[in-house]
Protein backbone atom coordinates (compact mmCIF):
# COMPACT_ATOMS: atom_id res chain seq x y z
CA UNK A 1 0.00 0.00 0.00
CA UNK A 2 0.75 3.43 -0.45
CA UNK A 3 2.89 5.06 2.37
CA UNK A 4 1.17 8.03 4.35
CA UNK A 5 3.68 11.03 5.17
CA UNK A 6 5.35 10.93 7.81
CA UNK A 7 5.67 14.65 9.44
CA UNK A 8 8.95 14.76 11.68
CA UNK A 9 8.73 16.13 15.30
CA UNK A 10 11.30 18.38 13.97
CA UNK A 11 10.79 22.71 13.98
CA UNK A 12 13.69 23.01 10.79
CA UNK A 13 11.95 24.91 7.97
CA UNK A 14 11.11 23.39 4.72
CA UNK A 15 11.81 25.04 1.67
CA UNK A 16 8.86 23.94 0.05
CA UNK A 17 5.54 21.81 0.20
CA UNK A 18 5.29 19.11 1.70
CA UNK A 19 5.93 16.14 -0.09
CA UNK A 20 2.56 14.12 -1.42
CA UNK A 21 2.09 10.67 -0.07
CA UNK A 22 3.64 8.12 -2.43
CA UNK A 23 3.02 8.45 -6.18
CA UNK A 24 -0.69 9.99 -5.54
CA UNK A 25 -0.83 13.30 -7.87
CA UNK A 26 -2.23 16.18 -5.96
CA UNK A 27 -4.23 17.46 -9.40
CA UNK A 28 -6.38 13.82 -9.11
CA UNK A 29 -7.16 13.79 -5.51
CA UNK A 30 -9.63 16.56 -5.89
CA UNK A 31 -11.92 14.49 -7.85
CA UNK A 32 -12.35 11.22 -5.78
CA UNK A 33 -13.39 13.85 -3.11
CA UNK A 34 -15.60 15.86 -5.10
CA UNK A 35 -17.58 12.73 -6.29
CA UNK A 36 -17.75 11.60 -2.20
CA UNK A 37 -19.27 15.13 -1.13
CA UNK A 38 -21.75 14.96 -4.24
CA UNK A 39 -23.27 11.41 -3.17
CA UNK A 40 -23.49 12.78 0.39
CA UNK A 41 -25.45 15.56 -0.76
CA UNK A 42 -27.79 13.66 -2.60
CA UNK A 43 -28.21 10.94 0.02
CA UNK A 44 -29.06 13.85 2.07
CA UNK A 45 -32.02 15.27 -0.21
CA UNK A 46 -33.11 10.96 -0.97
CA UNK A 47 -33.21 10.05 2.49
CA UNK A 48 -33.64 13.10 4.80
CA UNK A 49 -36.40 14.27 2.91
CA UNK A 50 -36.43 18.30 2.89
CA UNK A 51 -40.28 18.25 4.10
CA UNK A 52 -39.27 16.77 7.42
CA UNK A 53 -40.18 20.22 8.89
CA UNK A 54 -37.74 22.15 11.46
CA UNK A 55 -36.53 20.64 14.76
CA UNK A 56 -36.86 22.36 18.03
CA UNK A 57 -33.38 23.48 18.58
CA UNK A 58 -33.96 24.42 14.16
CA UNK A 59 -37.01 26.75 15.52
CA UNK A 60 -34.77 28.62 18.09
CA UNK A 61 -31.82 29.27 15.56
CA UNK A 62 -33.65 30.11 12.71
CA UNK A 63 -36.27 32.31 14.60
CA UNK A 64 -33.23 34.90 14.98
CA UNK A 65 -33.28 35.39 11.38
CA UNK A 66 -36.30 34.67 9.69
CA UNK A 67 -39.54 36.72 9.96
CA UNK A 68 -41.68 33.84 9.71
CA UNK A 69 -41.80 33.94 14.16
CA UNK A 70 -41.15 36.42 16.78
CA UNK A 71 -36.91 35.24 17.75
CA UNK A 72 -37.33 32.56 20.64
CA UNK A 73 -35.40 32.75 24.07
CA UNK A 74 -31.59 32.18 23.13
CA UNK A 75 -30.47 30.28 26.22
CA UNK A 76 -26.61 31.13 27.51
CA UNK A 77 -25.03 27.83 25.73
CA UNK A 78 -26.26 28.64 22.29
CA UNK A 79 -23.57 30.81 20.20
CA UNK A 80 -24.79 32.62 17.11
CA UNK A 81 -23.04 30.83 14.21
CA UNK A 82 -26.08 28.31 12.84
CA UNK A 83 -28.55 31.87 12.48
CA UNK A 84 -25.57 33.66 10.32
CA UNK A 85 -25.09 30.30 8.58
CA UNK A 86 -29.17 30.09 7.67
CA UNK A 87 -29.66 33.96 7.22
CA UNK A 88 -29.49 33.55 3.32
CA UNK A 89 -31.87 31.81 3.17
CA UNK A 90 -33.91 32.43 6.56
CA UNK A 91 -33.45 36.09 6.15
CA UNK A 92 -35.80 35.93 3.27
CA UNK A 93 -37.91 32.54 2.69
CA UNK A 94 -40.23 30.33 5.31
CA UNK A 95 -39.71 27.07 2.85
CA UNK A 96 -38.30 24.74 5.00
CA UNK A 97 -37.57 22.77 1.84
CA UNK A 98 -35.83 25.46 0.59
CA UNK A 99 -33.56 25.68 3.50
CA UNK A 100 -32.47 21.87 3.63
CA UNK A 101 -31.70 22.28 0.17
CA UNK A 102 -29.33 24.86 0.86
CA UNK A 103 -27.54 22.96 3.69
CA UNK A 104 -27.69 19.97 1.82
CA UNK A 105 -25.42 21.52 -0.84
CA UNK A 106 -23.35 23.50 1.73
CA UNK A 107 -22.55 20.08 4.09
CA UNK A 108 -21.48 18.29 0.94
CA UNK A 109 -19.14 20.97 0.05
CA UNK A 110 -17.90 21.57 3.47
CA UNK A 111 -16.82 17.67 3.36
CA UNK A 112 -15.23 18.18 0.39
CA UNK A 113 -12.88 21.32 1.65
CA UNK A 114 -12.38 19.57 4.65
CA UNK A 115 -10.87 16.48 3.40
CA UNK A 116 -9.06 18.22 0.47
CA UNK A 117 -6.90 19.86 3.72
CA UNK A 118 -5.32 16.35 4.23
CA UNK A 119 -4.06 16.09 0.86
CA UNK A 120 -0.51 14.85 0.75
CA UNK A 121 -1.04 13.73 3.69
CA UNK A 122 -2.83 9.99 3.31
CA UNK A 123 -3.35 9.02 0.01
CA UNK A 124 -5.94 9.88 -1.73
CA UNK A 125 -8.03 6.81 -2.06
CA UNK A 126 -7.63 6.53 2.26
CA UNK A 127 -9.26 10.25 2.44
CA UNK A 128 -12.26 9.40 0.57
CA UNK A 129 -12.80 6.16 1.83
CA UNK A 130 -12.69 8.33 4.96
CA UNK A 131 -15.20 10.79 3.92
CA UNK A 132 -17.33 7.61 3.11
CA UNK A 133 -17.42 6.60 6.44
CA UNK A 134 -18.33 9.46 8.13
CA UNK A 135 -21.03 10.82 5.36
CA UNK A 136 -22.37 6.91 5.21
CA UNK A 137 -23.20 6.92 9.55
CA UNK A 138 -27.00 7.80 9.87
CA UNK A 139 -26.06 10.67 12.35
CA UNK A 140 -24.10 12.59 9.79
CA UNK A 141 -26.80 12.12 7.11
CA UNK A 142 -29.35 13.32 9.31
CA UNK A 143 -27.73 16.85 10.83
CA UNK A 144 -26.24 17.73 7.65
CA UNK A 145 -29.03 19.21 6.10
CA UNK A 146 -30.51 20.77 9.54
CA UNK A 147 -29.74 24.29 10.99
CA UNK A 148 -27.91 22.60 13.88
CA UNK A 149 -23.78 23.28 14.91
CA UNK A 150 -22.88 19.88 15.31
CA UNK A 151 -21.77 18.91 11.82
CA UNK A 152 -19.92 21.87 11.16
CA UNK A 153 -17.79 21.75 14.21
CA UNK A 154 -16.90 18.14 13.11
CA UNK A 155 -16.37 20.04 9.60
CA UNK A 156 -14.27 22.57 11.36
CA UNK A 157 -12.02 20.39 13.43
CA UNK A 158 -11.20 18.15 10.23
CA UNK A 159 -9.84 20.66 8.03
CA UNK A 160 -8.23 22.42 10.88
CA UNK A 161 -6.36 18.94 11.90
CA UNK A 162 -5.28 18.66 8.51
CA UNK A 163 -3.89 22.11 8.00
CA UNK A 164 -2.24 21.55 11.05
CA UNK A 165 -0.38 18.91 10.04
CA UNK A 166 0.52 20.69 6.71
CA UNK A 167 1.69 23.73 8.67
CA UNK A 168 3.90 21.86 10.77
CA UNK A 169 5.36 19.75 7.90
CA UNK A 170 5.82 22.94 5.65
CA UNK A 171 6.08 26.21 7.57
CA UNK A 172 6.47 28.57 5.16
CA UNK A 173 3.05 27.62 3.91
CA UNK A 174 0.98 30.53 4.56
CA UNK A 175 -2.18 28.94 2.89
CA UNK A 176 -2.46 25.78 5.91
CA UNK A 177 -1.79 29.07 8.41
CA UNK A 178 -5.31 30.51 7.04
CA UNK A 179 -6.95 27.09 6.94
CA UNK A 180 -6.18 26.64 10.40
CA UNK A 181 -7.48 30.18 11.56
CA UNK A 182 -10.54 29.90 9.33
CA UNK A 183 -11.59 26.23 11.12
CA UNK A 184 -11.09 27.60 14.33
CA UNK A 185 -13.12 30.26 14.03
CA UNK A 186 -16.15 28.41 12.06
CA UNK A 187 -15.69 25.97 15.31
CA UNK A 188 -16.28 28.77 17.93
CA UNK A 189 -18.48 30.78 15.64
CA UNK A 190 -20.97 27.37 16.35
CA UNK A 191 -20.17 26.24 19.39
CA UNK A 192 -16.74 27.68 21.64
CA UNK A 193 -16.33 25.44 24.22
CA UNK A 194 -16.37 22.41 21.81
CA UNK A 195 -13.96 24.43 19.63
CA UNK A 196 -11.30 24.66 22.95
CA UNK A 197 -11.87 21.31 23.84
CA UNK A 198 -10.97 20.02 20.10
CA UNK A 199 -8.01 22.22 19.65
CA UNK A 200 -6.68 21.44 23.26
CA UNK A 201 -3.97 18.49 21.65
CA UNK A 202 -2.99 20.98 19.03
CA UNK A 203 -2.01 24.02 21.69
CA UNK A 204 -0.57 21.39 23.92
CA UNK A 205 1.83 20.18 20.94
CA UNK A 206 2.52 24.36 20.33
CA UNK A 207 3.08 24.97 23.74
CA UNK A 208 4.47 22.47 25.77
CA UNK A 209 7.05 20.39 22.26
CA UNK A 210 9.78 22.25 21.63
CA UNK A 211 10.31 21.05 18.33
CA UNK A 212 6.35 21.78 17.47
CA UNK A 213 6.74 25.34 18.80
CA UNK A 214 5.63 27.39 15.51
CA UNK A 215 4.59 30.62 16.40
CA UNK A 216 2.85 31.56 13.59
CA UNK A 217 1.11 28.65 14.28
CA UNK A 218 0.03 29.45 17.58
CA UNK A 219 -1.19 32.74 16.39
CA UNK A 220 -3.25 31.26 13.79
CA UNK A 221 -5.18 28.62 16.79
CA UNK A 222 -5.40 31.77 18.93
CA UNK A 223 -6.66 34.07 16.28
CA UNK A 224 -9.25 31.98 15.14
CA UNK A 225 -10.66 30.92 18.49
CA UNK A 226 -10.81 34.74 18.87
CA UNK A 227 -12.51 35.53 15.75
CA UNK A 228 -15.05 32.83 16.18
CA UNK A 229 -15.77 32.81 19.87
CA UNK A 230 -15.56 36.66 20.44
CA UNK A 231 -18.96 37.85 19.53
CA UNK A 232 -20.37 34.92 22.03
CA UNK A 233 -18.22 36.16 24.66
CA UNK A 234 -19.39 39.89 24.04
CA UNK A 235 -22.70 38.87 24.01
CA UNK A 236 -21.95 37.41 27.50
CA UNK A 237 -21.52 41.02 28.93
CA UNK A 238 -24.15 42.61 27.25
CA UNK A 239 -27.01 40.08 27.82
CA UNK A 240 -25.47 37.36 30.46
CA UNK A 241 -24.38 38.98 33.42
CA UNK A 242 -20.77 38.69 32.46
CA UNK A 243 -18.75 35.72 30.92
CA UNK A 244 -18.47 33.20 34.14
CA UNK A 245 -22.06 33.97 34.74
CA UNK A 246 -23.05 32.95 31.34
CA UNK A 247 -20.54 29.89 31.59
CA UNK A 248 -22.57 29.14 34.72
CA UNK A 249 -26.28 28.87 33.30
CA UNK A 250 -24.73 27.14 29.92
CA UNK A 251 -23.72 24.26 33.13
CA UNK A 252 -26.62 24.22 34.83
CA UNK A 253 -28.67 24.28 31.63
CA UNK A 254 -26.64 21.02 30.54
CA UNK A 255 -27.07 19.24 33.90
CA UNK A 256 -24.41 20.74 35.88
CA UNK A 257 -20.94 20.07 34.19
CA UNK A 258 -19.11 17.25 36.45
CA UNK A 259 -18.41 13.80 36.58
CA UNK A 260 -20.92 11.77 34.61
CA UNK A 261 -20.54 9.23 32.94
CA UNK A 262 -22.08 8.80 29.62
CA UNK A 263 -20.55 6.53 27.86
CA UNK A 264 -23.83 4.50 28.23
CA UNK A 265 -26.32 7.20 27.48
CA UNK A 266 -24.33 7.59 23.93
CA UNK A 267 -24.50 3.71 23.11
CA UNK A 268 -28.50 4.08 23.53
CA UNK A 269 -28.81 7.28 21.55
CA UNK A 270 -27.28 5.49 18.60
CA UNK A 271 -30.51 4.10 18.20
CA UNK A 272 -32.43 6.72 16.61
CA UNK A 273 -33.09 9.52 19.89
CA UNK A 274 -32.14 12.99 19.00
CA UNK A 275 -31.70 13.56 22.57
CA UNK A 276 -31.61 11.16 25.42
CA UNK A 277 -32.63 13.30 28.23
CA UNK A 278 -33.27 11.27 30.61
CA UNK A 279 -31.36 8.45 29.15
CA UNK A 280 -32.90 5.01 30.42
CA UNK A 281 -34.81 2.15 28.79
CA UNK A 282 -32.93 -0.50 27.06
CA UNK A 283 -29.62 -0.39 25.22
CA UNK A 284 -30.30 -0.99 21.10
CA UNK A 285 -29.96 -4.33 19.40
CA UNK A 286 -26.31 -5.32 19.53
CA UNK A 287 -25.50 -5.35 15.35
CA UNK A 288 -26.94 -1.43 15.97
CA UNK A 289 -23.83 -0.08 18.30
CA UNK A 290 -21.47 -3.29 16.83
CA UNK A 291 -20.01 -0.66 14.87
CA UNK A 292 -19.52 1.56 17.97
CA UNK A 293 -17.01 -0.92 19.68
CA UNK A 294 -14.95 -1.33 16.54
CA UNK A 295 -14.57 2.41 16.10
CA UNK A 296 -11.77 2.22 18.59
CA UNK A 297 -10.29 -0.69 17.66
CA UNK A 298 -9.69 0.11 13.99
CA UNK A 299 -8.45 3.13 15.70
CA UNK A 300 -5.99 1.45 17.97
CA UNK A 301 -4.96 -0.85 14.74
CA UNK A 302 -4.32 2.36 12.41
CA UNK A 303 -2.09 4.28 15.53
CA UNK A 304 0.05 0.67 16.30
CA UNK A 305 0.37 -0.04 12.25
CA UNK A 306 1.88 3.65 11.79
CA UNK A 307 4.29 3.20 14.58
CA UNK A 308 5.44 0.06 12.84
CA UNK A 309 5.98 1.96 9.66
CA UNK A 310 7.60 5.32 11.67
CA UNK A 311 4.93 7.57 10.41
CA UNK A 312 2.90 7.93 13.65
CA UNK A 313 2.95 11.55 14.06
CA UNK A 314 0.08 12.28 11.04
CA UNK A 315 -2.11 8.91 13.34
CA UNK A 316 -1.45 10.31 16.52
CA UNK A 317 -2.63 14.42 16.28
CA UNK A 318 -6.44 13.31 14.79
CA UNK A 319 -6.88 10.44 17.36
CA UNK A 320 -5.58 13.17 20.27
CA UNK A 321 -7.83 15.76 18.76
CA UNK A 322 -11.20 12.96 18.71
CA UNK A 323 -10.55 12.10 22.16
CA UNK A 324 -10.49 15.56 23.34
CA UNK A 325 -13.54 16.82 21.37
CA UNK A 326 -15.57 13.49 22.36
CA UNK A 327 -14.00 13.67 26.49
CA UNK A 328 -16.76 16.10 27.35
CA UNK A 329 -19.55 14.32 26.08
CA UNK A 330 -18.58 10.99 27.33
CA UNK A 331 -17.71 12.28 31.29
CA UNK A 332 -18.58 15.53 31.88
CA UNK A 333 -22.28 15.15 31.23
CA UNK A 334 -25.39 13.82 32.42
CA UNK A 335 -27.31 13.30 29.15
CA UNK A 336 -26.65 11.80 25.45
CA UNK A 337 -27.18 13.25 21.92
CA UNK A 338 -25.78 10.98 19.08
CA UNK A 339 -24.69 14.55 17.17
CA UNK A 340 -22.20 15.50 19.93
CA UNK A 341 -19.84 12.65 18.92
CA UNK A 342 -19.90 13.91 15.31
CA UNK A 343 -16.37 15.85 15.59
CA UNK A 344 -14.90 12.59 16.91
CA UNK A 345 -16.22 10.21 14.64
CA UNK A 346 -15.38 12.74 11.44
CA UNK A 347 -11.82 12.96 13.14
CA UNK A 348 -11.41 8.62 13.65
CA UNK A 349 -12.67 8.24 9.88
CA UNK A 350 -9.20 8.80 8.69
CA UNK A 351 -7.47 6.59 10.41
CA UNK A 352 -9.78 3.92 10.00
CA UNK A 353 -10.33 4.09 6.62
CA UNK A 354 -6.17 4.09 6.40
CA UNK A 355 -6.61 0.62 8.72
CA UNK A 356 -9.20 -1.13 6.23
CA UNK A 357 -7.17 -0.57 3.18
CA UNK A 358 -3.77 -2.00 5.01
CA UNK A 359 -5.68 -4.95 6.23
CA UNK A 360 -6.83 -5.77 2.57
CA UNK A 361 -3.28 -5.37 1.09
CA UNK A 362 -0.82 -6.40 3.66
CA UNK A 363 -1.25 -9.89 3.04
CA UNK A 364 -1.62 -11.93 -0.53
CA UNK A 365 -3.07 -15.14 -1.88
CA UNK A 366 -5.70 -16.70 0.14
CA UNK A 367 -5.11 -14.51 3.15
CA UNK A 368 -6.11 -11.29 0.95
CA UNK A 369 -9.21 -12.93 -0.16
CA UNK A 370 -10.06 -13.68 3.29
CA UNK A 371 -9.81 -9.94 4.27
CA UNK A 372 -11.31 -8.17 1.39
CA UNK A 373 -14.30 -10.41 1.87
CA UNK A 374 -14.64 -9.70 6.05
CA UNK A 375 -14.23 -6.49 5.17
CA UNK A 376 -16.51 -5.70 2.39
CA UNK A 377 -19.14 -7.94 4.35
CA UNK A 378 -18.75 -5.78 7.05
CA UNK A 379 -19.26 -2.64 5.70
CA UNK A 380 -22.22 -3.76 3.57
CA UNK A 381 -23.75 -4.94 6.71
CA UNK A 382 -23.08 -1.44 8.59
CA UNK A 383 -24.40 0.32 5.81
CA UNK A 384 -28.06 -1.38 5.93
CA UNK A 385 -28.06 -1.07 9.76
CA UNK A 386 -26.95 3.04 9.18
CA UNK A 387 -29.77 2.82 6.65
CA UNK A 388 -32.55 1.70 8.52
CA UNK A 389 -31.82 3.74 11.67
CA UNK A 390 -31.84 6.83 9.50
CA UNK A 391 -35.45 6.06 8.13
CA UNK A 392 -36.84 4.90 11.10
CA UNK A 393 -35.64 7.89 13.04
CA UNK A 394 -36.71 10.24 9.86
CA UNK A 395 -40.08 9.14 9.90
CA UNK A 396 -40.23 9.36 13.67
CA UNK A 397 -38.90 13.40 13.54
CA UNK A 398 -41.28 13.84 10.52
CA UNK A 399 -44.02 12.77 12.46
CA UNK A 400 -43.09 14.89 15.71
CA UNK A 401 -42.64 17.77 13.58
CA UNK A 402 -45.82 17.62 11.16
CA UNK A 403 -47.82 17.13 14.77
CA UNK A 404 -46.63 21.01 16.30
CA UNK A 405 -47.72 22.02 12.47
CA UNK A 406 -51.46 20.31 13.03
CA UNK A 407 -51.54 22.06 17.23
CA UNK A 408 -50.91 25.05 15.33
CA UNK A 409 -53.30 25.07 12.78
CA UNK A 410 -55.58 24.50 15.51
CA UNK A 411 -54.40 27.42 17.48
CA UNK A 412 -54.84 29.45 14.03
CA UNK A 413 -58.74 28.51 14.09
CA UNK A 414 -59.14 29.34 17.83
CA UNK A 415 -57.95 32.68 17.54
CA UNK A 416 -54.33 32.90 18.09
CA UNK A 417 -53.06 34.51 15.13
CA UNK A 418 -50.15 36.56 15.08
CA UNK A 419 -49.12 38.57 17.09
CA UNK A 420 -49.44 36.15 20.16
CA UNK A 421 -47.58 34.48 22.34
CA UNK A 422 -47.23 30.42 23.94
CA UNK A 423 -46.43 29.36 26.86
CA UNK A 424 -46.37 25.55 28.53
CA UNK A 425 -45.70 22.07 27.26
CA UNK A 426 -43.01 22.49 24.20
CA UNK A 427 -44.23 26.17 23.50
CA UNK A 428 -41.01 26.92 21.75
CA UNK A 429 -40.92 24.93 18.37
CA UNK A 430 -45.22 25.34 18.40
CA UNK A 431 -45.10 28.51 18.68
CA UNK A 432 -42.36 29.11 15.72
CA UNK A 433 -44.81 26.97 13.69
CA UNK A 434 -47.73 29.10 14.98
CA UNK A 435 -45.88 32.49 14.09
CA UNK A 436 -46.00 33.58 17.52
CA UNK A 437 -44.08 34.81 20.19
CA UNK A 438 -43.05 32.20 22.99
CA UNK A 439 -42.50 32.69 26.54
CA UNK A 440 -41.64 30.80 29.91
CA UNK A 441 -42.15 31.38 33.53
CA UNK A 442 -39.73 28.88 34.68
CA UNK A 443 -36.99 26.16 33.42
CA UNK A 444 -34.19 27.04 31.03
CA UNK A 445 -35.96 29.29 28.99
CA UNK A 446 -37.37 31.06 31.68
CA UNK A 447 -37.93 34.94 30.57
CA UNK A 448 -41.19 36.60 31.85
CA UNK A 449 -43.85 36.38 35.01
CA UNK A 450 -47.19 35.19 35.38
CA UNK A 451 -48.36 38.73 35.86
CA UNK A 452 -46.59 39.49 32.21
CA UNK A 453 -48.55 36.62 30.79
CA UNK A 454 -51.53 37.81 32.36
CA UNK A 455 -51.01 41.91 31.39
CA UNK A 456 -50.66 40.31 27.56
CA UNK A 457 -53.71 38.13 27.83
CA UNK A 458 -55.71 41.41 27.70
CA UNK A 459 -54.22 42.91 24.57
CA UNK A 460 -53.78 39.73 22.21
CA UNK A 461 -53.99 35.86 21.88
CA UNK A 462 -52.70 34.03 24.36
CA UNK A 463 -52.37 30.16 24.94
CA UNK A 464 -51.10 27.72 27.43
CA UNK A 465 -50.04 24.54 25.59
CA UNK A 466 -50.29 21.87 28.87
CA UNK A 467 -49.53 17.71 28.57
CA UNK A 468 -52.43 15.42 28.45
CA UNK A 469 -53.52 15.40 32.09
CA UNK A 470 -52.44 18.72 32.90
CA UNK A 471 -53.77 21.74 34.95
CA UNK A 472 -53.70 25.47 33.70
CA UNK A 473 -51.36 27.51 36.13
CA UNK A 474 -53.07 29.85 38.91
CA UNK A 475 -53.25 32.81 35.71
CA UNK A 476 -54.77 30.92 33.33
CA UNK A 477 -58.14 29.63 35.66
CA UNK A 478 -61.09 30.63 34.17
CA UNK A 479 -59.49 30.26 30.44
CA UNK A 480 -61.41 28.23 27.81
CA UNK A 481 -59.73 24.68 27.54
CA UNK A 482 -59.98 23.02 23.73
CA UNK A 483 -57.76 20.60 22.00
CA UNK A 484 -55.51 21.47 19.13
CA UNK A 485 -53.58 18.57 17.47
CA UNK A 486 -54.28 16.31 20.20
CA UNK A 487 -52.95 18.68 22.61
CA UNK A 488 -54.54 20.44 25.64
CA UNK A 489 -54.71 24.31 25.56
CA UNK A 490 -56.29 26.88 27.66
CA UNK A 491 -56.95 29.91 25.18
CA UNK A 492 -56.95 33.68 26.43
CA UNK A 493 -60.31 35.80 26.41
CA UNK A 494 -58.73 38.05 23.57
CA UNK A 495 -58.49 34.95 21.65
CA UNK A 496 -61.91 33.97 21.90
CA UNK A 497 -62.81 37.29 21.30
CA UNK A 498 -60.67 37.17 18.16
CA UNK A 499 -62.39 34.05 16.54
Amino acid sequence: MVKTLNIPLTGRRRPGPPPVAGTVRRGTAPYSLALVAAAFTLAQLAFVRPGMGLGWDETVYVSQVGGHAPAAFFSAPRARGVPLLVAPIASWSSSTALLRIYLALLSGLGLFLALRAWRGLFPTRVLAAAGALFATLWVTLFYGPQAMPNFWVAIGVLAGTGYFLRAQADRSARTALWGVGASVALMAWMRPMDAVWAILPLLGLLVGVRRWRHPRLLLALVAGLVAGAGEWVIEAYVSYGGLGQRLSDASRIQGGLGWHIAVGDQLRSLGGRSLCRPCTGAMPNPAVTAWWYALPLLAVLALVLALRARRATAMLVPLACAGSAAFPYLFLIGYAAPRFLLPAYALLAIPVADALFRLVTATSGAWRAVAVTLVTLGLAGHLAIQYVVLERTVHRTTAAHHGWARTAADLHRLGVRPPCLLTGYEAVPIAFYAGCSSVATGGHNANTTASAIRQAARRQPVAVLATPDGRPPAYAHGWARHQAGGVPVFVGPSAARAR
